[in-house]
């Protein structure tokens, strides 16, 4: 077998660049498996970088994700996934709890808040419009509308939002800048908000998620207080961050390539699809992250994985595998078989995308519907992005119409 035994790789390949993947993954795909790599945290990984492979250790159970737990692995951030929390667990935990929580992100359930995100995304359009152009469609509709969504579904108060907000962006940070102190201190802070609205709940129940996590540990004792705080902290942070992102990411692809934008404008009919291409074709992440370590020796693609060896995979590399979608390179609307791997594979594949989904569907029809006319204010190239972050997305998206 091939072990790969030449000198690891500094990973990240390079500094993000607006919605550019590093050309250097188009060249790892053609290799026969994974590269090693040496990550800003922790050592030394493998980087799995192709659609089959990158399936194969998403759904493999002699994969974990709790050996990775409150250690010092491999990694792009300061600090440690704490131990209870739901990406960092495996079956059987990671099961019990996942169910709790995927029954109300069911495909049924979550098209009955259709409803109440039309309402939100007019409601804010409505203030966008009203202040008149040029307008930061970043802040004025990416940035509220999945943190009113996520903090109305667990009966978290709208007061809180800059909090989490805060508390998140600090978790997912990246840079230098930020310490594990920090990161540490940000989750103390969404703690201390969750346990001020648990105990609320106990004594006065709602009809939110929220209420209906704590009824389980009271009444089912299925889940820990350090169980129910952990899963609402990835709850808040995977219920808002991700998605802001890609509602700016996918706007600014759209409009800056204005023949797409004026495709759905022509046929709305075809925005589920587009959401579908979007998802494949934008990447998500400045680099990837949440480390996996291997239970016993095995092989990918000719490399030997040893037993104690930590795994990351690359999915916005994978879906631009040309072995699995044709002219992965190109934004096809019409693309008939899209198996992506935006919201991962697995057991760990996103709850709540049905959820992201649902949000990104409503605002392009509504946008497209509304404000046909839309475009960039500025250059595509003047546009600012964030820095900093684990998550791809616009400091501000300037817009007219």
């Amino acid at each position: 077998m091939d072990t790969a035994a030449r000198e690891p790789l500094p990973y990240p390949f390079g500094a993000p660049v607006a919605l550019e993947q590093h050309p250097r993954f188009d060249d790892l795909r053609r290799s026969e498996g994974p590269v090693r790599i040496t990550m800003p945290y922790g050592g030394d990984a493998w980087l799995v970088t192709r659609y089959e492979q990158v399936r194969f250790v998403l759904s493999d159970p002699r994969f974990s994700r709790a050996a990775a737990a409150g250690a010092d692995v491999p990694r792009a951030r300061p600090g440690f996934e704490p131990v209870g929390n739901l990406l960092c667990m495996d079956p059987p935990d990671h099961s019990r709890i996942r169910s709790l929580v995927a029954k109300a992100f069911t495909v049924r359930r979550v098209d009955r808040l259709r409803p109440r995100v039309q309402e939100i995304v007019d409601g804010l359009l409505d203030g966008m419009i009203a202040a008149g152009p040029p307008a930061d469609f970043a802040g004025s509709v990416a940035w509220e509308l999945p943190v009113q969504v996520i903090c109305e579904l667990l009966g978290v108060p709208l007061a809180d939002r800059g909090l989490i907000r805060t508390c998140t962006e600090t978790i997912v940070a990246v840079g230098k800048d930020v310490t594990p102190a920090d990161v540490t201190g940000a989750r103390d802070g969404l703690v201390g908000c969750l346990t001020t609205l648990i105990d609320r709940r106990k004594a006065e129940p709602g009809d939110d998620l929220l209420t209906a996590l704590v009824a389980a540990r009271d009444e089912d004792d299925r889940l820990s207080d350090r169980e129910l705080l952990m899963l609402g902290i990835a709850l808040l942070t995977g219920g808002h961050e991700t998605t802001a992102n890609q509602i700016g990411s996918f706007v600014y692809q759209l409009l800056s390539q204005p023949h797409l934008w004026n495709t759905l404008v022509g046929d709305p009919g075809l925005v589920p699809a587009a959401v579908e291409e979007l998802l494949r074709f934008v990447p998500l992440v400045t680099v990837t992250d949440l480390a996996r370590i291997a239970t016993e020796d095995l092989e990918i693609g000719g490399r030997e994985i040893r037993a104690g060896d930590a795994v990351l995979v690359q999915l916005d590399s994978a879906n631009c595998d040309e072995q699995v979608f044709p002219h992965a390179g190109e934004i096809d609307f019409g693309r008939k078989v899209n198996h992506h791997l935006a919201f991962g594979f697995g057991v760990h594949r996103c709850v709540g995308a049905p959820l992201a989904r649902l949000e990104l569907r409503v605002v392009l029809e509504t946008l497209v519907r509304r404000l046909p006319g839309l475009r960039l204010a500025v250059a595509a190239g003047d546009v600012e992005w964030s820095a900093g972050g684990l998550i791809r997305g616009v400091r501000e998206l300037p817009v007219a119409w």
